[in-house]
């Protein structure tokens, strides 16, 4: 059974789900879909073309579907679409996409947005991402699964943060983050790999030795980078967590790498 509070407005267009919560001065607009067992909990406000994934929670004064802040939107209808089963506290903001950007800002699967984090116009995220409080991404960010963003960090328009990475509090990401990574400062650099998330998410012994050992020999002050890059492909070939690693820096990027400083 769908619950709506009395002080709620909601468009007669919004789609709901089953057993949607409402609650009270949220505002849901003509073109929302909201899934099964979505909950806003109290002044929210959801506009624009959004869908919102089932048995997400939505806390007080967060805005979902905002126009994007970028000069050359002229209200068209691009979207944003926020998978199931996520975690959105108290003022969280996500806007929708651009045309030029591809149209759809898309957040994944079971992450959690804390305080205050804001996704910009045509991020893509992954999935069990973790914003911190008052962290934010430009637009056209890329973030992989199991990312965590400290609280206050910025990232760079067109960044990518491959999985698994961690991204230090207050740090301003300005170059892409390899899979596995830690970076921190201003401007962040790679600091080392994200081992204890590593450990924490039941990786083998054996794979981050691997990962360990293909660091080195990636970020070793000996030959090219280029040179380097292409050992660790042919020595860790049979790693997937490196190949990983090896693909994303081999991918074509916007932003250059960062690197751990001298």
């Amino acid at each position: 059974m769908v619950t709506i509070h009395p002080t709620a407005i909601v468009h007669q267009g919004a789609a709901l789900g089953m057993d949607v919560e409402i609650g009270p001065f949220c505002i849901v607009g003509p073109n929302v879909v909201l899934q099964d067992r979505v909950r806003l909990v109290s002044h929210v406000v959801v506009g624009g073309f959004t869908e919102v994934g089932e048995g997400t929670s939505v806390n007080a004064f967060a805005v979902l579907g905002g126009d994007p802040q970028h000069t050359a939107h002229k209200g068209e209808e691009t979207r944003l679409v926020i998978g199931a089963r996520n975690t959105i506290r108290e003022h969280v903001t996500m806007h929708a996409g651009t045309v030029l950007g591809g149209g759809v800002t898309r957040v994944g699967d079971d992450g959690f947005y804390m305080v205050g984090a804001h996704v910009a116009h045509d991020c893509q995220l992954g999935d069990r991402v973790t914003m911190v409080n008052g962290s934010g991404l430009a637009g056209h960010v890329v973030v992989g699964d199991l990312v965590i963003i400290g609280g206050l960090a910025g990232v760079h328009q067109h960044v990518r943060i491959g999985r698994h990475a961690i991204v230090g509090a207050g740090a301003l990401v300005v170059k892409d983050v390899i899979p596995f990574g830690s970076v921190w400062g201003n401007h962040a650099h790679l600091e080392g790999l994200n081992l204890v998330g590593l450990k924490r998410r039941g990786f083998t012994r054996e794979s981050i030795n691997d990962l360990r050992a293909a660091y080195r020999l990636l970020f070793a002050d000996e030959g090219t980078f280029q040179e380097r890059l292409d050992d660790v492909a042919r020595v860790y070939s049979a790693s997937p967590e490196v190949s990983e690693i090896v693909e994303f820096i081999r991918a074509d990027a916007n932003r250059p790498l960062c690197l751990p400083t001298l």
